[in-house]
């Protein structure tokens, strides 16, 4: 089915194009959505006679996505959370944790704007998520989680003793001892 696209719309085209769309995704989504309608002659007629009003209407929505994006790009914020001593949280810091401390930043933005393609966040440290504002509008918000004592770095605990397996390559001195390369080489030779 031909639809003429009343605005751009990502992966599909852009406004005023006329592309082919399967027939229930025209009728179940985009005609009742207004986002296009039937390519016939008269729907056409009527598009170009509004089509400057609706190219200026897009150009307010870009300017201002591109305004808002200006303002959160690489904006760093902090979200304080319970973890162990290690690291790892108790929990994640998800979407809406993210979205909730950019608003409090001072910048609206809403949940299903942000983008983590790897998941919700599990350890504390500094981390870089997306924040999709128009189809190619993009920023890139800086979030460090940190835990109850403000640490984003998680500690390395080395264990108290380490358990050994008896084929230690320490001498009674405690230097280490290593097979000579030269050694290994005679073996080798001896085989073959």
């Amino acid at each position: 089915m031909q639809v003429i696209l009343m605005e751009r719309i990502e992966n599909l085209g852009a406004l005023g194009d006329i592309v082919a769309v399967r027939s229930g995704y025209a009728r179940n989504y985009l005609v009742p959505q207004r986002k296009a309608k039937i390519a016939t002659k008269i729907n056409l007629e009527e598009f170009e006679k509004i089509r400057t009003e609706l190219e200026a209407a897009e150009a307010k929505i870009v300017a201002a996505a591109q305004e808002r994006c200006n303002a959160v790009d690489n904006l760093e914020i902090q979200i304080t959370a319970n973890a162990g001593p290690e690291g790892k949280l108790f929990g994640s810091v998800t979407v809406p944790e993210i979205a909730a401390a950019i608003t409090e930043a001072g910048h609206e933005v809403g949940s299903k704007e942000i983008r983590m393609p790897e998941g919700p966040i599990r350890m504390i440290g500094h981390y870089e998520v997306g924040v999709h504002f128009y189809l190619d509008i993009d920023a890139v918000v800086k979030v460090a989680v940190a835990n109850e004592e403000g640490e984003t770095e998680p500690k390395i605990i080395a264990p108290k003793e380490s358990i050994g397996t008896g084929d230690s390559d320490e001498d009674e001195d405690g230097a280490v001892t290593r097979p000579d390369a030269s050694e290994s080489d005679d073996v080798v030779a001896e085989k073959e």
